[in-house]
Parts: C-alpha cells; sequence; structure tokens
C-alpha cells in the first residue's frame, strides 16, 4: 500500500510517501539556489512520490526570516523552474506550499536563535495579523490587517500560484497551520475581530476559503490542491480544534481542496504536545472518515511498516514525512527493501541496490 500510485486529479503520485515542506532559511531576497536543488533533487532521486518545496512566502513580509524563500516576484520563477523539472525526471511530483507568517514574521534562523529581528538588524515592521496580538512576550506586536490588507494577501496567494505553474509545480499546498497568518484567523486564540473576518466559525474561516477561490481561478483544474491544517492548537478554553477542523475540512473540499495535511500546533509558544509516534495520525483518521476528502498523516512517522500500517489501516492516503527524510534522502527506496516491494532506484545508482 506505501508504494502502490495514487492519482488525485490529472496528477499521479508514483507512491504514497510525501517529503514535507521544511524551512530550509537559506535563500537570498526568496531566491532558490544550489542548495534547494540539491536537497529537493535528492528526495526525487531517493524515490519519494511528492517532493513538495519549503514555505514560500507570498509576500516578501510574509517571510519567517529575511532568508525565506519566496514566490511574490517573478525573478524568483527561474531557479524554481529548475529545481521542478528536476524533480518531474526523477520520477517524483514537484509541489510547492504557499505561506505567509503573519505575526511569526520577521525572526532570526534556528540556528540564530529564533528571536524576532528589529528592523536594524535586518527586521520589519510592521508584521500583518488579524488583531493586534503578539505571539508571545517579547515578540513585537503586529498590526491587525484592515479588509484591504486581506484583499492584498489573498491576491498575492493566487500571484504566486500563478508563478508557481509557470515554474512547472504539479500540485499547490496552502499553508494554513503552525500559527501563521491563515491559521492566525482561523484560531479565536489569535483572532479577536468583530468584522466579517473574526467571531463565528463561518467569520474565521472566510479568508482561507476566499484564498482557496482565488488560488483555484489560476490554478489549473486538473492539477490538485492541497491544505495544511493544524487540526488542534493544544489550548483549552476557546481555540482552535478537531471539531472545527472537520466541518472547515467538509466545506474545503466543496471548494475545490483534494487533501487536507494534518498537523497541529503553533498558535501559542506553550502548547503541551503530547509527542510520541505518529501523535497525529488520529486527525487525519478522523477528518478522512468523516468528510470523505483524502488526508495526509504527519509527524514522526519513521519506520516502513509504520507508514504502511497507517495506509492499510485506513487512516489516511498519503504519508508525510520531514527528519526521516532530512536523516535518509533515500528512505522510499529503503522502505520498499524492508517491504519486500519492487526497489527502483535510478539507473545509476542500481547497483548499490
Amino acid at each position: 500500500m506505501l508504494l502502490d500510485p495514487l492519482k488525485i486529479r490529472d496528477v499521479t503520485l508514483r507512491n504514497r510517501i510525501a517529503v514535507s515542506p521544511m524551512c530550509q532559511y537559506s535563500s537570498e531576497d526568496g531566491l532558490a539556489n544550489d542548495w534547494h536543488l540539491v536537497h529537493l533533487g535528492s528526495r526525487a532521486v531517493g524515490g519519494a512520490g511528492l517532493v513538495l518545496t519549503e514555505a514560500a512566502s507570498v509576500e516578501e513580509r510574509g517571510r519567517i526570516s529575511p532568508q525565506d524563500l519566496g514566490l511574490w516576484d517573478d525573478d524568483q520563477i527561474d531557479m524554481l523552474q529548475r529545481i521542478a523539472s528536476f524533480i518531474r525526471a526523477q520520477g517524483g511530483v514537484a509541489g510547492v506550499q504557499l505561506a505567509h507568517a503573519g505575526r511569526k514574521a520577521s525572526t532570526s534562523r534556528p540556528w540564530e536563535g529564533n528571536e524576532p529581528l528589529e528592523t536594524d538588524q535586518g527586521g520589519w515592521r510592521p508584521i500583518l495579523a488579524p488583531s493586534a496580538i503578539p505571539f508571545a512576550s517579547g515578540y513585537p506586536t503586529p498590526e491587525a490587517m484592515s479588509a484591504d490588507h486581506i484583499h492584498a494577501v489573498t491576491k498575492a496567494f493566487a500571484q504566486a500560484a500563478r508563478r508557481a505553474l509557470e515554474a512547472g509545480f504539479q500540485l499547490v499546498e496552502i499553508h494554513a497551520a503552525h500559527g501563521y497568518l491563515i491559521h492566525e484567523f482561523l484560531s479565536p486564540v489569535s483572532n479577536n475581530r468583530t468584522d466579517e473576518y473574526g467571531g463565528t466559525f463561518e467569520n474565521r474561516v472566510r479568508m482561507l476559503r476566499e484564498v482557496v477561490a482565488a488560488v483555484r481561478k489560476v490554478w489549473m483544474d486538473r492539477l490538485p490542491l492541497f491544505v495544511r491544517l493544524s487540526v488542534t492548537d493544544w489550548v483549552e478554553g476557546e481555540s482552535w480544534d478537531l471539531e472545527q477542523s472537520v466541518e472547515l475540512s467538509r466545506l474545503l473540499k466543496e471548494d475545490g481542496v483534494d487533501l487536507i495535511d494534518c498537523s497541529s500546533g503553533g498558535t501559542v509558544p506553550d502548547a503541551k504536545v503530547p509527542l510520541g509516534p505518529g501523535y497525529q495520525t488520529p486527525f487525519a483518521e478522523r477528518i478522512r472518515r468523516d468528510t470523505g476528502i483524502l488526508t495526509a498523516a504527519v509527524g514522526m512517522i519513521t519506520s516502513p511498516e509504520q507508514a504502511d500500517t497507517i495506509l492499510r489501516t485506513g487512516q489516511a492516503d498519503i504519508v508525510v514525512l520531514a527528519r526521516e527524510f532530512l536523516r535518509d534522502p533515500y528512505w522510499p527506496h529503503h522502505a520498499a527493501a524492508k517491504l519486500r516491494a519492487q526497489v527502483s532506484p535510478p539507473v545509476q545508482y542500481g547497483r548499490a541496490f
């Protein structure tokens, strides 16, 4: 099952294994470079069915760090086109995740402290959010977005999707998780607006649904569209949770979304997350069962046997690996050997397998 193909619209994944978007914090002016080519290309050589780029910011001010990848400018297309072409040439599907960091923007890279940057340190102001609520103590207070801000960012997602299409990507994922901008609209923890984008469930999900509609207008009907959700904030009291994620997934399916990539957390820095092998997989199972939409399971999935069981028992349709792919770019080939399936490495590597 893990190594079975999966057809979504007119795109067929050669297996059910996806490379999770993993920020590399290695761009200058949002441009991809040789690091991204080798990082993403090696996972395609390694046999992944779907290779997703790290979060590509749709606006310069929507970056997490000054070194984030971007798709806010046409100049950023060329190198991404080379990367997407290489992924496809190795038999993988090339996907891009589109994102906006919201109130978590303008920070240093993880190995530089992951701290908010002032303007004299290379950071920027204002940072934008649904409401003027900082992410945590020591973080700047964001500017609450006007309706014009919201519409401009929605348009930026659509323009980035158009660039992704020009670059030759076959799949787009909208990042609505991990406490970044769209997730900030979903969660009452970060959204205390009283207009049409706040308060009720219908209002809090409005921006995401408008982004999906705008992207779908430029993203071909034959190509898949994913959404990554934080299915729960892991926060007690009024917050974003599984029941709301189920209801939102129903709506997104009607809106033309093909798969929900089920992650969690990120709204607050001190959430108590019960980490463990496959700890987020029940979210994918519940959304899949209750809505009929395809789902992806992500989070501490490490062994071929574990991944195969998730799929065979109907808990998800795809498994998405992050850290395990950093440790082993050729995980799919090793998984095939362990599961006694046919191993199909590039001909250049055949003698090793």
